[in-house]
């Protein structure tokens, strides 16, 4: 019987997964969590052998590999974006599914990796390969570099010379693009993906 582990910070959706795996007889919940720097610790504590979390969880989903081998983690996805693919290739995570399937696809796919199979969304492995990995483009990368080493707007502007106001909608589209929380959580994902050197 899969002991599952849900990591998911809006409780309505956490709790609709929740809902749908108390409905499959050969499934056990062992634990919920809202918060990411709880789910190791708590995946430590609970012994699952599915982690189900959500696209920005891929530093967690390494950590959990490292910490806890045994326990497979399953990522599920709003869109089907290709750098998330290959984050999650690089943090190996078992499977990787989008959260617009049919719910009966969820616990079909836990029982798959729990067997030691890897299941990715086909559309999205296809797509992953049309594309070179990353959403943005060069002058996107290189603000974001700068951004990373430490040099404020103005200094970015200076060296690219650009105005302020450019570099902050370049910034801007960063975010967007990663679906990133801010700026620094951008530079963590670009990182993590490989962008930036």
């Amino acid at each position: 019987m899969p002991r599952v582990l849900i990591a998911e910070e809006k409780h309505m959706i956490r709790g609709a997964l929740a809902a749908l795996l108390r409905l499959e007889p050969d499934m056990q919940l062992v634990a919920e969590v809202d918060r990411q720097d709880a789910i190791v610790r708590t995946a430590m504590a609970s012994r699952p052998d599915v982690a189900i979390l959500t696209a920005d969880g891929m530093t967690v989903a390494a950590e959990l590999h490292r910490k806890l081998p045994e326990c497979h983690t399953l990522v599920l996805a709003s869109e089907a974006r290709p750098w998330l693919l290959r984050q999650a290739l690089s943090a190996h995570v078992s499977g990787f599914i989008l959260n617009d399937e049919p719910p009966a696809q969820l616990a079909e796919t836990i029982r798959k990796v729990v067997a030691g199979e890897r299941i990715f969304n086909p559309d999205l492995m296809l797509r992953a390969l049309d594309t070179d990995g990353t959403p943005l483009t060069a002058r996107e990368l290189e603000v974001l570099r700068l951004l990373a080493s430490g040099a404020e707007s103005i200094d970015i502007a200076r060296s690219l010379s650009l105005s302020v106001g450019t570099i902050r909608n370049y910034l801007t589209s960063v975010v967007t693009k990663l679906d990133a929380r801010n700026r620094v959580d951008a530079i963590r994902i670009a990182s993590q993906a490989g962008w930036l050197p």
